[in-house]
């Protein structure tokens, strides 16, 4: 059998906040055991859990792994505005006028993940 992915780890400075951050994010919510302070805070989300691991350094470089998100509700602009009053910034914007392309943001602590176009979106471009 093969293997699975369980967890996602992110590496930061503070792992209760940027977690309650992606719990917003994903419609989540941060695991009942952690609590602000914890080394370690889990979402669980359907697919996979992100698992938040505090550590000693900061973000230096670009992610070499990153998040790519497709809203299931909403239209990716929609996802965007909303993603960025939760505490997101916009890092690179690689939306066309035709509709295609996607949204690179930062998290909190400056971890990149992108925001592309929804199913019903895509559907409706075919």
């Amino acid at each position: 059998m093969s293997s699975l992915v369980r967890h996602v780890t992110i590496d930061c400075s503070d792992a209760y906040a940027l977690a309650s951050f992606w719990a917003e994010v994903l419609d989540s919510q941060v695991s009942d055991d952690d609590k602000p302070g914890d080394p370690e805070a889990l979402v669980d989300s359907p697919g996979a859990g992100l698992l938040f691991i505090q550590v000693p350094e900061g973000k230096s470089v670009k992610n070499r792994v990153h998040l790519d998100l497709s809203p299931q509700d909403r239209t990716r602009d929609e996802e965007v505005a909303r993603v960025l009053a939760l505490g997101a910034t916009l890092v690179d914007d690689r939306r066309r006028p035709d509709g295609t392309g996607w949204a690179v943001l930062a998290d909190p602590e400056g971890n990149e993940f992108c925001v592309e176009r929804s199913q019903a979106e895509r559907d409706a471009a075919r």
